[in-house]
């Protein structure tokens, strides 16, 4: 990022002075931003100013007395709340800036309650519940799925991860306690891998747009709608990972052995949330930056017949785009 922060005047484009996100550190530097869980408590009119802030530096018009931080910091806010395909607001819950505090408080209670068919049964449901409303805010909007779809993924994804958990807590049974306490998680990561592509189910079957070095629309793909859904599921387990392997083995080796502890069973699910809100913390930015959002995807490794089409208006053209979504 071009470190001028304090030029003013009417040619400061927004995108120009983006962290590159070609580069993990680029990416990483942007997704702390955007993720900031501080972004939740800027007022809706003040999200829309920051949007109209965006949208006149692209056009070279805004007021001569804006600064580059202005335009930066109103970049971030506006990839926060909006939508890239559509631009239009997304609901708070699906933001991937609720991510810290709305994944804090679910995988806390799922590493908790994980003992009894019921605990596991209604947690998993309020998990599934969340990550369906998180898959649908951050789509590929462009590819439109029905409600259909919507409620076939996410009735298999909530029975995947209660199949699991039920199977491996049965199976369990005689395992040391601190296995048993790793079953969540493999219920999360198998439950992600149904729910995501079930939900985004229309882009494997049509493709997603893709797009020439210009952002010209040059065709569907279904290659690159697998490509870009697979590093969705690595991402989003990612990110989920390594909260739900510390904080079992912090509470089961530091934490619950202590006197005071014993003493107060009820609160250990506060003690996991912090735990777990502490790794998805950094786990959530460097979950999402681990692929670029605006993937790319070789020509060559397209369909045939898209890849033939290509070559015939555009034979220059290596690679192409697409939004692989969040």
């Amino acid at each position: 990022m071009t470190n001028i922060s304090g030029k003013t005047g009417s040619s400061i484009n927004a995108d120009d002075y983006m962290d590159d996100q070609r580069k993990f550190s680029g990416r990483l530097r942007y997704f702390f931003n955007v993720t900031d869980t501080r972004n939740l408590f800027v007022s809706n009119e003040a999200l829309g100013a920051a949007k109209r802030l965006v949208e006149s530096s692209r056009q070279g018009n805004q007021s001569p007395e804006t600064t580059v931080d202005d335009v930066i910091r109103a970049k971030y806010l506006t990839d926060s709340a909006y939508h890239a395909d559509t631009g239009q607001r997304m609901n708070l819950i699906g933001r991937m800036s609720f991510q810290v505090p709305g994944g804090l408080l679910i995988t806390a209670a799922l590493m908790q309650f994980y003992k009894t068919a019921p605990q596991v049964i209604f947690w998993q449901w309020v998990n599934q519940s969340f990550n369906a409303l998180v898959n649908y805010t951050n789509r590929n909007a462009k590819s439109p799925t029905t409600n259909k779809q919507i409620g076939v993924a996410y009735v298999s994804a909530t029975t995947a991860a209660v199949a699991t958990s039920l199977g491996l807590n049965r199976a369990l049974r005689s395992a040391p306690p601190l296995i048993g306490r790793f079953v969540p998680l493999v219920a999360v990561a198998a439950a992600n891998c149904v729910n995501i592509p079930l939900m985004r189910q229309q882009e494997l079957a049509n493709g997603v747009s893709v797009f020439d070095d210009n952002a010209n629309d040059v065709g569907k793909s279904r290659v690159a709608a697998a490509l870009g859904i697979s590093q969705v599921c690595i991402s989003r387990i990612s990110i989920a990972t390594p909260g739900m392997i510390v904080a079992p083995v912090v509470m089961e080796k530091v934490l619950e052995p202590m006197a005071f502890m014993k003493r107060i069973k009820p609160f250990h699910v506060f003690f996991q949330a912090g735990l777990c809100g502490m790794c998805l913390l950094f786990m959530v930015p460097i979950g999402c930056a681990l692929f670029p959002q605006k993937a790319s995807i070789p020509v060559s490794y397209l369909e045939s017949q898209l890849k033939h089409s290509i070559h015939e208006t555009n034979p220059k053209l290596k690679h192409v785009t697409f939004n692989k979504g969040l």
